[in-house]
């Protein structure tokens, strides 16, 4: 049987394909003349799973789509506190190409305007990099990211660096207040090499699934970077990715997202998906025209807003019954979905208003497909508890979602593969 995502994926294109509204990039010669019918859209799962269909392997520059992930390789080279430092993460509900500071510090506002990204280079790699190697290392990251190694359009890096007279001049700017202590043209020209990285609309949906896939790219299994490092990218892309159309992108769509001036677009919803488009005719905002439209409609088609209200705890607990009888009946409660802290409370509040008066509780943990590390401690510490009561506690558990249990001084579960095995266990 077909699957019904390209399906999905051929209708939302062809009802967008109509709104020729918007220009291409024009104020760079190399981007003006791109063909502005072209139109892709491709879906990434965590897993590795790839959908798109149209022009997905047309090969573009990556634009101002590089600033998230060069500013994850300067957190990772660098750390937190070095790159917090030079460059702030508040909206500046602003143009991308504003010369906009902070007036104390001289800081940019955050990574995704041009200050930000500029400085988010200059900061990428080890310290004490020439311009060269720095530029090899943002190359080589986000190759990681995409699962294959990109290379630069020397053409388009030409042609914008001749009218990068603004860039210039923010980088001066950030020379002036000490944000940026080198020369100020050397990072520039670091710079538009990133931005004139070649990516297809199938590589940024692999690099958004890496952001969703807690770093880890998900057909190379490489994990490019940390989980607290795709936090705060992730972070930063909602509230500023789409510029001073952020608060409208955040509301509406949801997802958290950055755009390029060669019509790229990518959204990466944590745990689940990672999306890219290709449109090249771009608003007023510098947004991909027709890629805002399927962006709007994967939100509502799907419920992929970040904000989006999961289903309530109670569902975690499928049911609490007892099996057996006598002395050795035990009392089982049968879990579901995914456990994070609000489930790990129900259990808790369940297990406190059952008070179970059989020797034997059983946490069944078949039907769960995820537990979080808060979840998994408030569970082993309930497990704990029981034991210090004289219950024995079992956790029926198949697929190791609560790999090496250890409850802490004081209790003991057993790990059996189903509650039939506790049964037997109980009555030999």
């Amino acid at each position: 049987m077909r699957s019904i995502i390209p399906d999905y994926l051929a209708e939302a294109l062809g009802d967008v394909a109509a709104d020729t509204s918007g220009e291409t990039a024009g104020y760079i010669p190399e981007l003006a003349a791109a063909d502005p019918e072209r139109l892709g859209a491709v879906f990434a799962t965590v897993d590795g799973q790839v959908y798109g269909v149209g022009d997905i392997d047309t090969e573009f520059t990556i634009q101002s789509i590089s600033k998230p992930f060069t500013y994850a390789l300067a957190l990772t080279d660098r750390g937190f506190g070095p790159v917090l430092a030079k460059v702030g993460v508040e909206p500046s509900g602003e143009a991308f190409n504003q010369i906009s500071l902070e007036g104390d510090t001289g800081r940019p506002f955050n990574p995704m305007i041009n200050a930000g990204a500029i400085t988010a280079h200059s900061l990428a790699g080890a310290p004490g990099l020439d311009p060269e190697e720095r530029v090899e290392r943002v190359v080589q990251g986000l190759s990681a990211f995409a699962g294959r190694r990109l290379k630069i359009d020397e053409a388009v890096c030409a042609s914008e660096m001749e009218h990068a007279h603004r860039n210039l001049a923010i980088a001066h700017m950030l020379r002036s207040h000490n944000i940026l202590t080198e020369d100020p043209r050397a990072v520039v020209d670091g710079y538009t090499r990133q931005c004139s990285v070649l990516v297809t609309a199938r590589d940024l949906a692999m690099m958004a699934a890496t952001l969703a896939n807690r770093g880890v790219n998900p057909l190379s299994g490489e994990q490019v970077i940390r989980e607290q490092v795709v936090r705060q990218v992730l972070s930063v892309m909602l509230t500023c990715g789409m510029y001073d159309a952020a608060g409208d992108w955040a509301t509406q769509v949801g997802i958290p997202a950055k755009s390029g001036v060669a019509g790229g677009l990518i959204g990466a919803l944590p745990g689940q998906i990672g999306i890219a488009t290709f449109s090249p005719r771009l608003d007023l905002h510098g947004n991909s025209v027709r890629g805002v439209s399927l962006f709007e409609r994967f939100s509502s088609d799907m419920g992929l807003h970040v904000m989006e209200v999961p289903a309530p705890a109670r569902a975690v607990v499928r049911s609490d019954d007892v099996a057996g009888h006598g002395p050795d009946a035990i009392r089982v409660i049968r879990l579901q979905g995914g456990i994070g802290f609000a489930g790990a409370e129900r259990i808790v509040r369940e297990i406190l208003d059952t008070a179970p008066p059989e020797a034997g509780v059983a946490l069944d943990f078949t039907m769960v497909y995820s537990i979080d590390g808060v979840a998994r401690r408030m569970l082993l510490e309930v497990a704990r508890r029981l034991t210090l009561d004289g219950h024995e506690v079992y956790l029926v558990d198949p697929e190791s979602m609560m790999p090496d249990p250890d409850p802490g001084d004081g209790g003991r579960v057993t790990v059996v593969e189903d509650v039939e095995q506790v049964l037997n266990s109980r009555t030999h």
